[in-house]
């Protein structure tokens, strides 16, 4: 049975619609499915797959081959095919799926980034991929992969209709302009990753650890099974980091600030504007004769957590600025009374604290220094918490949550200071929440 004014209704919805398929090279991205499949067979058990393989002659083998070929084309093709995503007044709609169905309904007014990130083989395709980070979701949607020109034009349309432009006039205004405000040079990333203190301990262990292994069990495996990872964990802490976060560029524009890195997967991304809840300025130990710093940040609903790998800290400090407008770092903080040193002997001389017209501020480490900036707007609420051994030195920590699910801390205050804050920081964040600016596109 048919409802005529239902079906009416969906058919002009389809027609005034116009869905829209992935560029014609993605069916390669999943052609590899069925390799997959056998692979993960053959390593399950691999002594059968190898009587197996010995009993099958060249034609066979070639036959097989042209089969798996075959199916693996089919599979991307239909993949491929069965993929549509379409712009809507109110949403960007995705449906995939061959033999089961998905589609995702992703509210426009929900969308808080939209990042265009380009592996390598995509690069010299001239294809990208378009990632949509929406808040609330844990996963992000993706559409891979778009031609270069396609996905740019999509994402200054998707951010245009977020921003609330009308839909007749949201693919006219283009991507917004964006003005440079850092690079970070390559020589400068290199000497800051040899100066930080987890490249040389991952080193340090690589080396160390598998001699003295064998020293103690004679036994190849043990030592090449602890040493790999070793030396592969060194290897992410350095090289690793220094393709991810070469060419480092930040520029702003009015729909936040812009960032693109990557040696060989090239990325761009997006700080949402107003969706910063925490904003950290992180000082190792071998940077601080340089007066460098690294400006790490917490966005709530997204994977974003570096906005500057390495930076003069006026050039740092400047750059918050633009995240959190009317926010200034503190220049002095206030250390936690002395006494303190009977709860955490040495170490806290790290903590130190302060509260501006703005942020909440909180530092820890003697080490390796982090100082993070709340906005009284972001703090989901505050507690305050006091142990055993606190109590006896009249001492208490006060945390603050935020929307990004994170803590930040300050540890071993005054009891007497630290219930002032409780209620002063509480009555804060009601009026920073009442008076914050809207979380919009190009506001």
């Amino acid at each position: 049975m048919t409802t005529p004014g239902v079906d009416d209704a969906v058919g002009a919805d389809k027609a005034a619609v116009a869905e829209r398929r992935l560029h014609p090279v993605t069916p390669f991205r999943r052609a590899w499915a069925p390799v997959a499949v056998i692979a993960g067979w053959a390593m399950h058990d691999p002594n059968q797959a190898q009587e197996q393989l010995t009993k099958l002659t060249t034609t066979m083998l070639l036959a097989g081959f042209a089969v798996l070929v075959t199916a693996g084309a089919l599979y991307g093709f239909l993949t491929w095919w069965f993929t549509h995503f379409a712009v809507t007044d109110s949403e960007l709609r995705i449906r995939t799926g061959l033999l089961f169905r998905r589609t995702a309904h992703i509210r426009l007014e929900r969308i808080q980034a939209v990042d265009v990130t380009q592996p390598l083989l995509a690069r010299v395709a001239g294809v990208a991929k378009l990632r949509i980070d929406v808040v609330g979701a844990d996963k992000k949607d993706e559409l891979a992969f778009l031609g270069q020109g396609e996905a740019r034009a999509l994402r200054a349309e998707l951010l245009a209709r977020a921003a609330g432009f009308a839909p007749e006039t949201a693919h006219e205004v283009g991507e917004a302009p964006a003005h440079e405000l850092m690079r970070v040079p390559p020589n400068k990333l290199a000497l800051a990753l040899v100066l930080t203190g987890a490249t040389w301990g991952s080193l340090a262990a690589a080396l160390v650890v598998p001699p003295l292994l064998w020293l103690a069990t004679h036994s190849v495996w043990t030592v090449l099974a602890t040493a790999l990872p070793l030396l592969g964990a060194a290897a992410t802490a350095s090289a690793g980091r220094f393709v991810a976060e070469y060419d480092w560029t930040l520029a702003e524009s009015p729909d936040g600030l812009h960032i693109d890195h990557g040696l060989l997967d090239r990325t761009h991304e997006t700080v949402p504007p107003g969706r910063v809840q925490t904003v950290r300025i992180v000082e190792p130990l071998l940077w601080r004769p340089l007066r460098w710093v690294r400006v790490e940040l917490d966005v709530a609903g997204s994977a974003n957590s570096v906005l500057v790998p390495v930076a003069p800290r006026a050039v740092a400090e400047s750059v918050v600025a633009r995240v959190l407008p009317g926010v200034t770092v503190p220049a002095g903080l206030s250390r936690s009374p002395r006494r303190a040193e009977w709860c955490v002997p040495l170490w806290w001389r790290g903590y130190g604290f302060a509260v501006t017209d703005a942020v909440f501020a909180a530092r820890h480490g003697l080490l390796r220094r982090k100082l993070s900036l709340v906005p009284h707007a972001k703090v989901q609420s505050v507690r305050l918490t006091q142990g055993p051994w606190e109590r006896l030195w009249r001492l208490a920590d006060v945390h603050v949550d935020t929307g990004a699910n994170k803590t930040v801390t300050a540890r071993l205050r005054g009891a007497e200071e630290a219930a002032a804050l409780l209620r002063e920081q509480a009555e804060r964040s009601r009026t920073g929440r009442r008076t914050a600016r809207p979380d919009r596109w190009m506001a």
